[in-house]
């Protein structure tokens, strides 16, 4: 397997990551098999591991943390903090009081003194970016992380953290934790290139666009396998299903699985380091694994770009992040008095 660096970190990570979502209470809740899964991966040559505290409430964290006794110090450790631990309403979001001890908690579940790479999930507009670097710039110091790093950030937000980093000599972002597939290239427009104009690494998320590009889903069928029973809309998107057909036309054609095409198309991007991989079986990763190898040629990304343009994206992924402007209606419309006025 072939290595890349992480952004300008120096640190040196395999092109797919083992995403752990799936370890635990909301995926497989048999720790031992969760193990195995890990292990596999591990002996694979995958050295790069993305957890968060939020993934089945911290079964996940611990999981990874049982999986790499002994194997630590070759695995590059990932995970996030901001999403709610608690009904407790300041057990969640980006302040320095949450992040100091959602890092406490996450070492100790993942059996460790460090991180590699400690990121925040979401971004959050109650807390000033300045005073997030700031706590983060002491954890770093601290020994706690080692770099830090954004998720799902939108372009501007990703600007704004870079230039207050450099404002206040904090630690800055380096790496973004996106969205990205064939059917979600929408970051291909800014975030992308954002993070390269910046060195920052990406660890790209839902590669299989929860699980529409496993071709499990298909045009005229019920969805009724295991994500479909959380009531994902994105499974039932006519327009995401059309192309879904079509994508799998392009992989019979090159003779490939749509799994390993849809895979490979994400680490082809130049701003992409890594693509997280999430499975819940040990089926799911021998699949995948059977791909890791696969490149793509400039015809078959040409005949891709053809179904779905560069930096487009076909319906919405439900998992989507979408910024307060969008999701309340009160930042996008005037006062009724001030529109009756004009």
């Amino acid at each position: 397997m072939q290595y890349r660096t992480l952004g300008r970190t120096g640190i040196k990570v395999s092109p797919y990551c083992l995403g752990a979502m799936m370890f635990g209470a909301v995926g497989n809740p048999d720790h031992d098999d969760s193990i195995k899964i890990i292990h596999r991966a591990l002996d694979a040559g995958m050295n790069f591991v993305d957890t968060a505290d939020a993934y089945s409430r911290g079964e996940s964290e611990e999981i990874v943390g049982k999986a790499l006794l002994g194997r630590r110090d070759d695995v590059v450790v990932a995970t996030k903090a901001h999403l709610p631990m608690g009904d407790d309403p300041n057990r969640r979001g980006n302040s320095r009081r949450w992040l100091v001890r959602a890092l406490d908690d996450s070492l100790r579940r993942l059996q460790t003194d460090h991180v590699d790479l400690f990121q925040v999930h979401r971004p959050d507009p109650d807390t000033d970016v300045e005073e997030t670097l700031s706590a983060l710039t002491d954890l770093v110091r601290a020994g706690k992380m080692r770099a830090i790093g954004s998720s799902t950030f939108p372009a501007t937000e990703i600007v704004e953290a870079q230039w207050a980093a450099e404002r206040r000599s904090y630690e800055r972002f380096r790496t973004e934790q996106p969205s990205y597939s064939i059917l979600t290239r929408g970051i291909e427009r800014e975030v992308l290139p954002v993070a390269q104009r910046y060195g920052m690494g990406t660890l790209v998320w839902s590669p299989l666009a929860g699980g529409l590009l496993t071709g499990r889903y298909r045009k005229g069928q019920e969805a009724t396998a295991h994500r479909a029973g959380f009531g994902f809309a994105h499974l039932r998107d006519e327009r995401r299903l059309d192309v879904v057909e079509q994508l799998l036309g392009l992989a019979r054609d090159a003779g490939m699985p749509l799994t390993h095409l849809a895979t490979a198309f994400a680490i082809a991007h130049p701003g992409v380091t890594s693509a997280i991989i999430g499975p819940r079986t040990m089926d799911h990763l021998e699949d995948l694994l059977a791909g890791v190898d696969t490149v793509l040629d400039d015809d078959l990304l040409d005949r891709i770009d053809a179904v779905v343009p560069p930096g487009t994206d076909v319906g919405r992924l439900d998992m989507a992040y979408d910024p307060p402007e969008i999701t309340q209606p009160r930042l996008r419309r005037r006062p009724v008095a001030e529109r009756a006025a004009a």
